[in-house]
């Protein structure tokens, strides 16, 4: 179930947007008050946001100048939140481009490492592998519709493919690769139902996976990402 949006996630995406999309460039001070203002939200609500967006490096508290936007060098770019927001404004491109970049280079890895890893067996590899194929299951299942479930579905073999490749750093960016697939169904495949060749890709993937077979596995993930490219 969705959790209701509140105050405070309008909040965060108002500011959060405005420092991404260059409204409030680098440089630019603020206060807890005027945003409070611009905002027409209570203080405590803001005082809640410039801590997040201080702690993902968009803000930065000075004393006696107030809070200062920070340029994107010193944002946190694999947080979600900031990749949705680079998303909406006019770096799009470029952070589809590095959103497709990081999946080429990260996700056949991965794919690889998971089928070595049910290969080998050891503890908790069952578990995941499970996972993966009650993932591929309920891919299967949502192939011909688009909506939230097929999303869900996508998003979760992806992630169970990072978590089967047991590695920490490649689960921690199964949340930048569902940030991706979420803005491809959204934007780009709109209300069309998912291809029936990339279905079927995510399947063999799984399946390859499944039996071990590296190559196999590596070579299913990297078609899948270059297919997510969009036409020019």
């Amino acid at each position: 179930m969705t959790r209701p949006r509140t105050t405070f996630d309008r909040v965060l995406d108002e500011v959060g947007s405005a420092i991404a999309t260059g409204a409030l460039p680098p440089g630019h001070t603020t206060s807890v008050e005027r945003v409070a203002d611009g905002t027409t939200s209570s203080r405590s609500v803001v005082r809640e946001v410039t801590r997040v967006l201080t702690s993902l490096g968009m803000l930065r508290a000075s004393p006696r100048v107030g809070l200062v936007v920070q340029a994107p060098a010193h944002w946190d770019v694999l947080d979600p939140l900031v990749i949705r927001w680079r998303l909406g404004g006019p770096d799009r491109e470029q952070q589809l481009t590095e959103l497709r970049q990081l999946r080429a280079a990260v996700e056949p890895a991965a794919a690889a490492h998971a089928a070595e890893a049910v290969a080998r067996g050891g503890p908790g590899v069952e578990e995941r592998a499970r996972h993966l194929a009650a993932a591929a299951d309920a891919l299967a299942a949502e192939a011909g519709a688009a909506g939230p479930a097929f999303l869900r579905a996508d998003q979760a073999l992806h992630a169970a493919v990072l978590a089967l490749a047991g590695s920490a750093t490649f689960s921690r960016l199964g949340e930048v690769i569902a940030e991706a697939l979420r803005d491809r169904a959204l934007n780009e495949r709109g209300h069309a139902p998912p291809d029936p060749h990339d279905v079927g890709l995510h399947l063999v993937l799984a399946r390859a996976i499944g039996r071990g077979d590296a190559a196999a596995a590596a070579a299913a993930v990297r078609e899948v990402v270059e297919r997510a490219v969009p036409p020019a």
